[in-house]
């Protein structure tokens, strides 16, 4: 059975924000895709996850406490997000090994239902070692999405400039023709 199509209006950003892109608005209400096991299955897919061993309530509510974590270390401050975040890193961990490629790291966790919250928990470390400063919220007002900014000179202001770009470029030009 394949999952069913995933409704949100953002996909496609690394793996921690993609996990907080599950709540947005749409037309003044806040949706929320992790509401049920169904909706963690059409993010496990869209995240190349739905292989693994996850899928469960458990799974379901790990993630949303990942969610919650790095939500609060992204929009809140690092202080106060870290001691969550951290709560959700103490579940797994890195294994260091040779194979025959060369080295490797693997993700290791007691229980596998943590699984894709530690991947987002983690995910979250890499991107604030990379470029924190290219962690965004959407510059729209209504917007609760947040987005990596891989555009050359760093400037995106805009989850999508389809959507919330245009909004507010509609917005500036009937705010200018209302004066005149």
């Amino acid at each position: 059975m394949s999952a069913a199509r995933d409704p949100r209006p953002l996909t496609g950003e690394p793996l921690a924000l993609d996990l907080l892109n599950t709540r947005w608005n749409r037309e003044g209400v806040t949706q929320d895709l992790l509401t049920d096991t169904e909706g963690l299955a059409v993010w496990l897919a869209a995240n190349g996850l739905d292989g693994t061993r996850a899928g469960d309530e458990d799974t379901l509510r790990h993630l949303r406490e990942s969610r919650e974590a790095i939500r609060v270390a992204v929009d809140g401050s690092p202080a106060e997000g870290a001691p969550l975040v951290d709560a959700v890193l103490a579940h797994g961990r890195i294994r260091a090994r040779l194979t025959a490629e060369g080295a490797a790291e693997e993700p290791e966790f007691a229980d596998p239902s943590w699984g894709p919250a530690w991947l987002a928990a983690r995910n979250y470390l890499k991107l604030l070692a990379e470029a924190p400063e290219r962690i965004r919220p959407c510059a729209h007002e209504t917007c609760v999405l947040h987005f990596y900014d891989t555009s050359r000179n760093g400037t995106r202001r805009w989850c999508s400039m389809a959507a919330c770009g245009n909004r507010a470029k509609a917005s500036r030009h009937y705010a200018r023709s209302k004066e005149s």
